[in-house]
């Protein structure tokens, strides 16, 4: 397999060379290289071993910056949710666009990418917000692979972000009754009580319909969550993984409380002029019975607790069900399950810290030893 090379201007130079084309024919592709004729020479090498290997793609000018566009508009938008497809756009644009746009994908290096992630560190951005961004930055470049645009992904040659275990936000026994004790009588007492005793996320609160909950049974059922973007507004979505999809047991306490705001949901429809609310209203409705914001909510809720003495977020509420339910020895596959996670790993990575270590193991091991049951 040869190529010519040609001199252009003092230090750029044009190789011609020839691809495979359609059937037994062969195209014909030129490409400009800089620098000396060494380098030139050096640069042409690497096409034609790249063409004898299969790893040849043909050159282009897009830019890292085009192709973020354009794989949001081919891939991401038809393949991931609202949600989910805000969250890549910002990452991309605000951490790998502003700072490599302007270079070639294909000239794009994993030193680049280590470089990007050095910067982010260096502004302070939080150790999961690098790896999300190395995670988004692989599958964006494995399609770059795919579709034939550059001949490796770069982003598996570097080391993902590790990320520093945090202490996340949990209420103590004081700070929860202090809370309700202040939320009583308020809209929010409800669903500050609800989100407590569930453990259920703020877009399946959001969610939650009357017919999702049996009241004499004492549990409800999660069968979808409520979503918020720019790019859809307020949409309903099925659960992740079939694990988000659930029955939750309800304290007594819970239930009544559910009781009374209901019957105040239907004193308010009937004061405004509403009338009877359907046999499928949402139980966390905005004040004409439509679905409410999950921000507006996340705010308002931060102003209460704010006055109640509190700086915790909505999602604190979440992890202190959990650490309750943990703290009183409720197994990690219940808990996982109850919380809808995918897998009762992904449990352990987020709240393993809370599990006492049980030292009995010894002990166990020795009367069974004995022929004992080691109880």
């Amino acid at each position: 397999m040869k190529g010519n090379l040609t001199r252009r201007g003092k230090d750029s130079w044009r190789f011609k060379y020839d691809v495979a084309g359609t059937g037994s024919k062969r195209a014909t592709r030129y490409v400009t290289l800089k620098g000396t004729k060494a380098q030139a020479q050096a640069e042409a090498a690497k096409i034609l071993a790249s063409l004898a290997t299969g790893l040849h793609v043909d050159p282009s000018t897009e830019t890292v910056a085009a192709f973020v566009e354009r794989w949001l508009k081919d891939w991401a938008a038809s393949n991931v949710s609202n949600q989910t497809y805000e969250g890549y756009a910002q990452m991309l644009r605000k951490h790998l666009a502003s700072r490599l746009g302007g270079i070639g994908v294909q000239k794009l290096r994993a030193a680049d990418l280590q470089a990007v992630y050095a910067a982010m560190a260096a502004d302070g951005l939080a150790d999961r917000t690098r790896l999300h961004l190395h995670r988004i930055a692989r599958v964006m470049l494995k399609h770059a692979v795919q579709w034939g645009i550059v001949p490796r992904n770069v982003a598996d040659m570097v080391d993902a972000p590790r990320v520093r275990a945090q202490e996340i936000e949990i209420l103590t026994a004081a700070q929860v009754q202090r809370l309700l004790e202040f939320l009583r009588d308020k809209p929010l007492y409800a669903i500050t009580a609800l989100a407590l005793a569930s453990g259920l996320r703020r877009g399946e609160l959001g969610a939650l319909r009357w017919p999702d909950i049996d009241l004499d049974g004492g549990f409800l059922r999660v069968e979808r969550a409520l979503e918020e973007t720019k790019r859809g507004g307020l949409t309903f979505k099925s659960p992740k993984t079939r694990h988000g999809r659930r029955t939750v047991t309800l304290p007594a306490s819970t239930v009544a409380v559910l009781r009374e705001h209901r019957k105040a949901q239907q004193e308010h429809r009937l004061r405004f002029g509403l009338g009877k609310a359907g046999t499928d209203a949402l139980v966390f409705p905005d004040w004409d019975g439509s679905p409410r914001s999950p921000r507006a909510l996340t705010l308002e809720w931060g102003k209460k607790a704010k006055a109640a003495g509190l700086t915790v977020s909505f999602h604190s509420l979440r992890h202190t069900c959990a650490s309750i339910l943990i703290a009183d020895g409720l197994d990690v596959l219940s808990l996982s399950r109850r919380l809808g996670h995918g897998s009762a790993a992904i449990t352990l990575g987020v709240y393993g810290h809370l599990f006492k270590p049980d030292d009995r193991a010894a002990a166990i091991m020795e009367a069974a030893l004995k022929g004992g049951s080691g109880k």
